[in-house]
């Protein structure tokens, strides 16, 4: 259990220095002093820099992926289980703002097999939530505005790390529910029929 935990607190120390000097221009070493384990100590988990990367990647997409299959499980109907999504996927990015900020920036650094293997879940990710806003929209818009208004979901969530301060902006719930009106119903449109 110990290998584990420490193998965590590196994963933990990589996501931050990821998020705070950008993928290329952190260091191994630099990970290495967040953890404050030596450079051995850290290869001694983990064979590379690209490693940590795909390591973050992959257990954040799984959790999102956790998250979103409870959603569709739990879910009673369309809006619910949309509503579900920004929920479950703002709940963990607002707990993990450097995992965001390294999904956000860092993906595409990744190179070879590591690359493939996180672009799938990434993949599966989007297309299991384009099916949910299919689903809400029942069948009337067509393909490219749907992919389109999933693109536009994404965009609304992704970034949330650039802005979102709990005290000022409310939890995560609070968000995820103002983001979701606005997206079901515009800015413009009626608040009235917002939802719980």
């Amino acid at each position: 259990m110990r290998a584990q935990t420490r193998a965590d607190e590196i994963l933990r120390a990589a996501t931050a220095v990821f998020a705070r000097r950008g993928f290329h221009r952190a260091s191994i070493r630099d990970v290495a002093a967040e953890a404050e384990v030596s450079l051995a100590g850290l290869y001694y988990y983990f064979r590379s820099k690209d490693e940590l990367l795909y390591r973050i990647l992959d257990r954040t997409f799984d959790a999102l992926l956790d998250r979103l299959a409870q959603v569709i499980r739990d879910g009673s109907g369309p809006e619910e289980r949309a509503r579900g999504l920004v929920h479950g996927h703002l709940g963990y990015f607002a707990a993990h703002m450097d995992a965001m900020k390294v999904v956000s920036h860092e993906t595409d650094s990744l190179g070879g097999g590591f690359r493939r293997q996180v672009a799938e879940k990434r993949r599966r990710y989007f297309l299991e939530c384009q099916a949910l806003l299919r689903e809400l929209d029942a069948g009337r818009r067509p393909p490219e505005d749907l992919r389109t208004a999933t693109l536009a979901l994404f965009g609304m969530m992704n970034w949330i790390y650039t802005w979102y301060r709990p005290e000022r902006d409310g939890d995560a719930g609070a968000i995820a529910k103002r983001m979701m009106d606005l997206f079901l119903y515009g800015f413009s449109g009626d608040s009235k029929r917002a939802g719980p």
